[in-house]
Protein backbone atom coordinates (compact mmCIF):
# COMPACT_ATOMS: atom_id res chain seq x y z
CA UNK A 1 0.00 0.00 0.00
CA UNK A 2 1.47 3.32 -1.10
CA UNK A 3 0.81 6.98 -0.56
CA UNK A 4 0.00 9.24 -3.50
CA UNK A 5 3.63 10.37 -3.69
CA UNK A 6 4.74 6.75 -4.21
CA UNK A 7 5.91 6.27 -0.63
CA UNK A 8 4.69 3.26 1.38
CA UNK A 9 2.14 4.06 4.10
CA UNK A 10 3.93 1.73 6.53
CA UNK A 11 7.52 0.51 6.87
CA UNK A 12 8.80 -2.42 8.91
CA UNK A 13 12.06 -1.79 10.75
CA UNK A 14 14.35 -4.80 11.11
CA UNK A 15 16.52 -3.98 14.12
CA UNK A 16 19.99 -5.48 13.66
CA UNK A 17 21.80 -3.66 16.50
CA UNK A 18 21.97 -6.52 19.02
CA UNK A 19 23.61 -8.76 16.42
CA UNK A 20 25.12 -7.02 13.39
CA UNK A 21 25.79 -3.85 15.37
CA UNK A 22 27.27 -5.26 18.55
CA UNK A 23 29.42 -7.86 16.78
CA UNK A 24 31.53 -5.00 15.38
CA UNK A 25 31.91 -3.29 18.76
CA UNK A 26 35.22 -3.95 20.52
CA UNK A 27 33.84 -3.67 24.07
CA UNK A 28 32.16 -6.91 25.16
CA UNK A 29 28.59 -6.45 26.37
CA UNK A 30 27.15 -8.88 28.93
CA UNK A 31 24.19 -11.13 28.15
CA UNK A 32 22.24 -9.26 30.83
CA UNK A 33 22.75 -5.90 29.09
CA UNK A 34 21.97 -7.37 25.67
CA UNK A 35 18.72 -8.69 27.10
CA UNK A 36 17.89 -5.26 28.53
CA UNK A 37 18.57 -3.69 25.12
CA UNK A 38 16.39 -6.22 23.26
CA UNK A 39 13.56 -5.82 25.76
CA UNK A 40 13.80 -2.01 25.55
CA UNK A 41 13.58 -2.18 21.75
CA UNK A 42 10.58 -4.52 21.91
CA UNK A 43 8.87 -2.24 24.43
CA UNK A 44 9.46 0.67 22.04
CA UNK A 45 7.41 -1.15 19.42
CA UNK A 46 10.17 -2.67 17.28
CA UNK A 47 8.56 -5.82 15.85
CA UNK A 48 11.63 -7.60 14.46
CA UNK A 49 14.89 -7.86 16.41
CA UNK A 50 17.96 -9.74 15.27
CA UNK A 51 18.91 -10.86 18.75
CA UNK A 52 22.05 -12.94 18.28
CA UNK A 53 24.22 -15.08 16.08
CA UNK A 54 25.24 -18.71 16.39
CA UNK A 55 28.75 -18.54 15.01
CA UNK A 56 32.04 -19.69 16.47
CA UNK A 57 32.92 -17.48 19.49
CA UNK A 58 36.51 -17.72 18.26
CA UNK A 59 35.56 -15.62 15.22
CA UNK A 60 32.92 -13.40 16.81
CA UNK A 61 33.54 -13.19 20.60
CA UNK A 62 30.69 -10.68 21.10
CA UNK A 63 28.15 -13.35 20.07
CA UNK A 64 29.36 -16.00 22.54
CA UNK A 65 26.43 -15.15 24.85
CA UNK A 66 23.68 -15.67 22.24
CA UNK A 67 22.39 -18.86 23.89
CA UNK A 68 22.01 -17.04 27.23
CA UNK A 69 20.33 -14.10 25.54
CA UNK A 70 17.70 -16.20 23.75
CA UNK A 71 17.12 -18.36 26.80
CA UNK A 72 16.41 -15.40 29.08
CA UNK A 73 14.69 -12.64 27.12
CA UNK A 74 11.11 -11.89 28.13
CA UNK A 75 9.37 -12.23 24.79
CA UNK A 76 6.46 -10.21 23.49
CA UNK A 77 3.93 -12.03 21.30
CA UNK A 78 4.08 -9.52 18.45
CA UNK A 79 7.88 -9.46 18.19
CA UNK A 80 10.10 -11.73 16.07
CA UNK A 81 13.40 -12.65 17.76
CA UNK A 82 15.74 -13.81 14.99
CA UNK A 83 19.23 -15.33 14.83
CA UNK A 84 21.96 -15.49 12.20
CA UNK A 85 22.89 -19.12 11.48
CA UNK A 86 25.78 -19.66 9.06
CA UNK A 87 25.72 -23.47 9.19
CA UNK A 88 23.74 -26.47 10.48
CA UNK A 89 25.46 -26.39 13.87
CA UNK A 90 24.41 -22.76 14.28
CA UNK A 91 20.90 -23.51 13.02
CA UNK A 92 20.45 -26.29 15.57
CA UNK A 93 21.73 -24.07 18.38
CA UNK A 94 19.20 -21.38 17.38
CA UNK A 95 16.34 -23.87 17.27
CA UNK A 96 17.34 -25.26 20.67
CA UNK A 97 16.76 -21.83 22.25
CA UNK A 98 13.54 -21.17 20.28
CA UNK A 99 14.70 -18.48 17.87
CA UNK A 100 11.59 -17.41 15.92
CA UNK A 101 13.43 -17.10 12.62
CA UNK A 102 16.90 -17.64 11.23
CA UNK A 103 18.97 -15.76 8.66
CA UNK A 104 21.61 -16.90 6.19
CA UNK A 105 24.29 -14.78 4.53
CA UNK A 106 25.43 -14.68 0.90
CA UNK A 107 27.61 -12.18 -0.96
CA UNK A 108 27.40 -10.61 -4.41
CA UNK A 109 31.20 -10.44 -4.64
CA UNK A 110 33.33 -13.53 -5.35
CA UNK A 111 36.38 -11.94 -3.69
CA UNK A 112 34.40 -11.05 -0.55
CA UNK A 113 32.99 -14.57 -0.36
CA UNK A 114 36.45 -16.13 -0.71
CA UNK A 115 38.11 -13.83 1.85
CA UNK A 116 35.21 -13.92 4.31
CA UNK A 117 34.19 -17.57 4.31
CA UNK A 118 36.84 -19.17 2.11
CA UNK A 119 34.55 -20.43 -0.63
CA UNK A 120 32.86 -19.28 -3.84
CA UNK A 121 29.39 -17.74 -3.96
CA UNK A 122 28.00 -20.97 -5.44
CA UNK A 123 29.64 -23.07 -2.71
CA UNK A 124 28.36 -20.74 0.02
CA UNK A 125 24.80 -21.11 -1.25
CA UNK A 126 25.14 -24.90 -1.42
CA UNK A 127 26.11 -24.90 2.29
CA UNK A 128 22.73 -23.38 3.11
CA UNK A 129 20.72 -26.19 1.47
CA UNK A 130 20.58 -28.36 4.64
CA UNK A 131 19.48 -25.33 6.71
CA UNK A 132 16.70 -24.56 4.22
CA UNK A 133 15.56 -28.19 4.26
CA UNK A 134 15.55 -28.40 8.07
CA UNK A 135 13.83 -25.02 8.45
CA UNK A 136 11.10 -25.98 5.99
CA UNK A 137 10.46 -29.23 7.86
CA UNK A 138 10.27 -27.32 11.17
CA UNK A 139 8.16 -24.49 9.68
CA UNK A 140 10.86 -21.92 10.54
CA UNK A 141 11.10 -18.88 8.29
CA UNK A 142 14.50 -18.06 6.78
CA UNK A 143 15.63 -14.57 5.82
CA UNK A 144 18.44 -14.18 3.29
CA UNK A 145 21.16 -11.52 3.26
CA UNK A 146 23.24 -10.45 0.30
CA UNK A 147 26.31 -8.40 1.17
CA UNK A 148 28.33 -6.08 -1.09
CA UNK A 149 25.32 -5.20 -3.27
CA UNK A 150 26.85 -1.95 -4.55
CA UNK A 151 30.56 -2.16 -3.82
CA UNK A 152 33.18 -4.52 -2.43
CA UNK A 153 36.34 -3.66 -0.44
CA UNK A 154 38.33 -5.94 -2.77
CA UNK A 155 36.61 -5.69 -6.17
CA UNK A 156 35.19 -2.17 -6.20
CA UNK A 157 31.87 -1.72 -8.03
CA UNK A 158 29.56 -4.73 -8.19
CA UNK A 159 27.33 -5.27 -11.23
CA UNK A 160 23.59 -5.08 -10.38
CA UNK A 161 23.00 -8.26 -12.41
CA UNK A 162 25.39 -10.14 -10.12
CA UNK A 163 23.35 -9.02 -7.09
CA UNK A 164 20.14 -10.04 -8.84
CA UNK A 165 21.51 -13.52 -9.54
CA UNK A 166 22.47 -14.17 -5.90
CA UNK A 167 19.20 -12.71 -4.56
CA UNK A 168 17.18 -14.85 -6.96
CA UNK A 169 19.01 -18.01 -5.85
CA UNK A 170 18.30 -17.26 -2.19
CA UNK A 171 14.66 -16.60 -3.04
CA UNK A 172 14.38 -19.83 -5.02
CA UNK A 173 15.95 -21.73 -2.12
CA UNK A 174 13.05 -20.61 0.05
CA UNK A 175 14.10 -17.36 1.76
CA UNK A 176 10.90 -15.38 2.35
CA UNK A 177 12.74 -12.05 2.27
CA UNK A 178 16.07 -10.92 0.86
CA UNK A 179 17.94 -8.11 2.61
CA UNK A 180 20.27 -6.25 0.25
CA UNK A 181 23.30 -4.94 2.10
CA UNK A 182 25.58 -2.10 1.07
CA UNK A 183 28.32 -3.50 3.30
CA UNK A 184 30.85 -0.71 2.80
CA UNK A 185 28.30 2.09 2.45
CA UNK A 186 29.45 3.39 -0.94
CA UNK A 187 25.99 3.45 -2.55
CA UNK A 188 24.29 6.59 -3.83
CA UNK A 189 20.65 7.01 -4.93
CA UNK A 190 21.71 6.36 -8.55
CA UNK A 191 23.59 3.12 -7.81
CA UNK A 192 21.11 1.72 -5.30
CA UNK A 193 18.05 2.38 -7.48
CA UNK A 194 19.81 0.74 -10.44
CA UNK A 195 20.58 -2.27 -8.20
CA UNK A 196 16.98 -2.49 -6.90
CA UNK A 197 15.65 -2.33 -10.47
CA UNK A 198 17.87 -5.26 -11.49
CA UNK A 199 16.99 -7.37 -8.42
CA UNK A 200 13.24 -6.65 -8.57
CA UNK A 201 13.20 -7.95 -12.16
CA UNK A 202 13.96 -11.38 -10.67
CA UNK A 203 12.61 -11.21 -7.11
CA UNK A 204 9.24 -9.60 -6.21
CA UNK A 205 9.70 -6.11 -4.77
CA UNK A 206 7.66 -6.97 -1.67
CA UNK A 207 10.19 -9.71 -0.84
CA UNK A 208 13.09 -7.26 -0.71
CA UNK A 209 14.57 -5.28 2.20
CA UNK A 210 17.49 -2.84 2.31
CA UNK A 211 20.44 -2.77 4.69
CA UNK A 212 22.45 0.40 4.19
CA UNK A 213 25.64 1.37 5.97
CA UNK A 214 26.36 5.04 6.49
CA UNK A 215 30.11 4.98 5.83
CA UNK A 216 29.87 7.80 3.27
CA UNK A 217 26.85 9.50 4.86
CA UNK A 218 24.46 8.33 2.15
CA UNK A 219 22.25 5.84 4.01
CA UNK A 220 19.18 8.03 4.67
CA UNK A 221 19.28 9.45 1.15
CA UNK A 222 19.46 5.94 -0.25
CA UNK A 223 16.58 4.78 1.95
CA UNK A 224 14.43 7.67 0.72
CA UNK A 225 15.29 6.77 -2.88
CA UNK A 226 14.27 3.11 -2.54
CA UNK A 227 11.12 3.91 -0.54
CA UNK A 228 9.93 5.70 -3.67
CA UNK A 229 10.47 2.47 -5.60
CA UNK A 230 8.20 0.53 -3.25
CA UNK A 231 10.64 -0.91 -0.70
CA UNK A 232 8.91 -1.12 2.69
CA UNK A 233 11.36 -3.08 4.89
CA UNK A 234 14.48 -1.34 6.22
CA UNK A 235 17.29 -2.80 8.35
CA UNK A 236 18.91 -0.47 10.87
CA UNK A 237 20.84 -0.54 14.15
CA UNK A 238 19.97 1.33 17.33
CA UNK A 239 22.46 4.15 18.02
CA UNK A 240 24.17 3.28 14.71
CA UNK A 241 25.96 0.38 16.43
CA UNK A 242 28.88 -1.23 14.66
CA UNK A 243 31.59 0.51 12.69
CA UNK A 244 32.66 -0.47 9.20
CA UNK A 245 35.59 -2.92 9.42
CA UNK A 246 36.70 -1.92 5.89
CA UNK A 247 36.92 1.82 6.55
CA UNK A 248 38.78 2.70 9.74
CA UNK A 249 36.84 5.11 11.94
CA UNK A 250 33.79 5.14 9.68
CA UNK A 251 30.25 4.65 10.93
CA UNK A 252 28.58 1.38 10.10
CA UNK A 253 24.87 0.61 10.17
CA UNK A 254 22.44 3.47 9.70
CA UNK A 255 20.95 4.44 13.08
CA UNK A 256 17.38 3.27 13.76
CA UNK A 257 16.57 6.59 15.45
CA UNK A 258 17.52 8.51 12.28
CA UNK A 259 15.53 6.17 10.03
CA UNK A 260 12.42 6.36 12.21
CA UNK A 261 12.70 10.17 12.41
CA UNK A 262 12.82 10.27 8.60
CA UNK A 263 9.87 7.89 8.24
CA UNK A 264 7.69 9.69 10.79
CA UNK A 265 8.57 12.99 9.13
CA UNK A 266 7.28 11.57 5.86
CA UNK A 267 4.03 10.48 7.52
CA UNK A 268 4.97 6.80 7.26
CA UNK A 269 3.79 4.49 10.06
CA UNK A 270 6.27 2.31 11.96
CA UNK A 271 4.35 1.45 15.18
CA UNK A 272 7.48 2.59 17.07
CA UNK A 273 7.38 4.89 20.10
CA UNK A 274 10.14 7.37 19.29
CA UNK A 275 10.88 8.48 22.88
CA UNK A 276 11.30 4.87 24.04
CA UNK A 277 13.50 4.16 21.03
CA UNK A 278 15.80 7.05 21.97
CA UNK A 279 16.07 5.70 25.52
CA UNK A 280 17.11 2.27 24.23
CA UNK A 281 19.87 3.93 22.20
CA UNK A 282 21.08 5.98 25.15
CA UNK A 283 21.15 2.85 27.31
CA UNK A 284 23.45 0.86 25.01
CA UNK A 285 25.64 3.89 24.20
CA UNK A 286 26.27 4.34 27.93
CA UNK A 287 27.20 0.65 28.27
CA UNK A 288 29.66 1.02 25.40
CA UNK A 289 31.06 4.25 26.91
CA UNK A 290 30.68 6.10 23.65
CA UNK A 291 28.28 8.62 22.15
CA UNK A 292 25.50 7.44 19.85
CA UNK A 293 26.25 7.69 16.14
CA UNK A 294 22.63 8.80 15.61
CA UNK A 295 22.46 12.50 14.76
CA UNK A 296 18.82 12.65 15.85
CA UNK A 297 19.65 11.03 19.19
CA UNK A 298 22.53 13.48 19.77
CA UNK A 299 20.29 16.44 18.94
CA UNK A 300 17.55 15.27 21.35
CA UNK A 301 20.13 14.67 24.08
CA UNK A 302 21.58 18.16 23.62
CA UNK A 303 18.10 19.64 23.75
CA UNK A 304 17.39 17.77 27.02
CA UNK A 305 20.63 18.96 28.58
CA UNK A 306 20.29 22.61 27.53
Amino acid sequence: MKQANNLPTKVKIVEVGPRDGLQNEAKLISAEDKIKLIEALANAGVSYIESGSFVSPKWVPQMATSTDVFANITRLDNVTYAALTPNMKGYQAAIDVNADEVAIFGAASESFSQKNINCSIAESLERFAPIMKAAKAANIKVRGYVSCVVGCPYEGDIAPEQVAMVAEKLYQMGCYEISLGDTIGVGTPASVTEMIRAVSARVPLDKLAVHFHDTYGQALTNIYAVLQMGISVVDSAIAGLGGCPYAKGASGNVATEDVVYLLHGLGIETDINFEKLLEAGWFISKKLNKPSVSKVSSAYLAKQES
